[in-house]
């Protein structure tokens, strides 16, 4: 077992047993039930909205290369610069040579789960450039030291008691301030920030083929802050983001807002397409396309529909293990099951496969997602390549061996009585069951029995 799968046991056991913890994503959950049910209530038939979507995510990732190239072509005829990052490393080391090309020393940062997922802030640190989030859920996090909880919902699992004491510690603000006390202090703080910043960087909900732009949706209008007030706006992106028209934003965008927060639209939503048509040449907009696994999960068949994530976060906020064990117990930048399904391909397997193991596979994610990602099939899936890979213990691949060939033995499953079944199950099996589960237990008689005695 790899020590990631032995910390995420470890953790899960504690965070799952937290009450105090259970309490507030619950309730915070429930709340975000709520507003996506009155949400959905805008489509006649939200059904055919969703199979038309992940229709076009279809023909877009069977054509990305296409697409790709495209939005490169428009994009730099517009005005704008397309890099093309490989992985992680090379995606920050592009980014920090642009910001030190313009001797930028803070960069303001709007959420964007893909500079998160290439350590964007570190690496900035580490070369000496403030970078402040912007996005109140993610300045929250960021000032305490964190990583985001939810995809969505950064700071999801902090109470609003647990915030006002965390900004009375860095800005001594009043213990008893008011979650609207605390977002009008953040709002004028931040306000000075983006007036000083040299540099923008944002992520992009989609990228648009046809017209070479981005789409960024957000609730706050940091986003538009970020591209608007710096003379250098970054962008960060995976290749998977690709739409092929501006024209799906119609569809795309309230999908998005709708299982995302459960919004009719989100407040803000913008469409760029370069760098500003001014007289002033020393502005600049540069798109960093990011790789980094996603063709190794595009070349996968079966499996590359997972790529048709829209990052709404809803197939987190309806799953059972997601609710007990939290979003830190996953220690990936995507958690919940879209996170276990693409991660151990855009990392390794062998050390990411108990991801796809920690899933009740009870579909609600599969039912909920927006682009009709067959999410629990893609879990078996992914379990499958684990197994035929070899990333399984010794032990495990010997209970379902036996197991197996028990099982598909009539003579030997009745071979013993019941209670010597249940003694078996017990001492040999039990261990692999897990101490927090109760072990089923064989009935006195089979059905295979009840039947033999009922039509004999």
């Amino acid at each position: 077992m790899s020590e990631k799968a032995i910390n995420f046991n470890r953790n899960a056991e504690k965070v799952t047993f937290d009450k105090e913890h259970r309490q507030k994503i619950n309730f915070n959950i429930s709340q975000y039930d709520k507003a996506v049910e009155k949400g959905k209530q805008q489509y006649d038939h939200l059904e055919i909205a969703k199979q038309r979507a992940a229709n076009i995510k279809h023909k877009s990732l069977a054509q990305l290369d296409k697409y790709l190239v495209e939005f490169e072509t428009n994009f730099t005829r517009n005005g704008g610069k397309v890099l093309w990052a490989r992985h992680a490393e090379e995606a920050a080391t592009m980014i920090i040579k642009l910001i030190k090309d313009e001797q930028v020393k803070k960069v303001v940062k709007s959420k964007s789960m893909t500079s998160e997922e290439i350590k964007l802030n570190e690496h900035l640190e580490k070369n000496g450039i403030q970078s402040l989030e912007t996005d109140l859920g993610e300045f929250i996090v960021q000032l305490a030291g964190e990583k985001p909880y939810h995809i969505v919902t950064p700071a999801m699992h902090k109470s609003k008691e647990e915030v006002a004491n965390l900004f009375h510690q860095k800005f001594q603000t009043d213990t008893e301030s008011t979650p609207e006390q605390i977002t009008a202090y953040t709002r004028a703080l931040l306000r000075e920030e983006f007036q000083q910043a040299g540099a923008g960087i944002t992520g992009a909900n989609f990228l648009l083929a046809d017209i070479g732009g981005i789409a960024l949706t957000e609730n706050e209008g940091n986003g538009l802050m970020s591209m608007a007030f710096p003379k250098l706006h970054i962008v960060i992106a995976g290749i998977e983001k690709m739409l092929p028209s501006v024209d799906d934003l119609d569809l795309f965008w309230p999908l998005l807002a709708t299982h995302g927060t459960g919004q009719v639209m989100t407040a803000y939503n913008s469409i760029v397409t370069a760098a500003r048509q001014q007289s002033d040449s020393s502005t600049q907009m540069v798109v960093v396309l990011l790789d980094n696994g996603r063709s190794k999960l595009l070349e996968k068949s079966r499996q590359r529909s997972a790529l048709s994530c829209i990052r709404c976060g809803a197939c987190l906020n309806v799953c059972p293990v997601y609710k007990n064990i939290g979003g830190y117990t996953y220690d990936t930048t995507y958690t919940g099951p879209i996170g276990s399904v693409i991660t151990p391909h855009m990392q390794e397997m062998k050390e990411n496969k108990h991801l796809s193991f920690a899933s009740s596979l009870c579909g609600a994610c599969t039912e909920v997602c927006p682009v009709k990602i067959p999410l629990h099939e893609l879990l078996l899936l992914n379990r499958a390549q684990a197994v035929s890979e070899g990333w399984t213990l010794p032990k495990e691949r010997f209970v379902m061996k036996n197991s197996t060939r028990v099982l598909n033995n009539r003579r030997l499953v009745d071979f013993a009585g019941a209670g010597t079944k249940n003694l078996v199950l017990k001492y040999f099996f039990g261990s692999q069951w897990g101490n927090r589960r109760i072990l089923p237990k064989f009935a006195k008689k089979s059905f295979n029995q009840l039947w033999r005695e009922q039509n004999s």
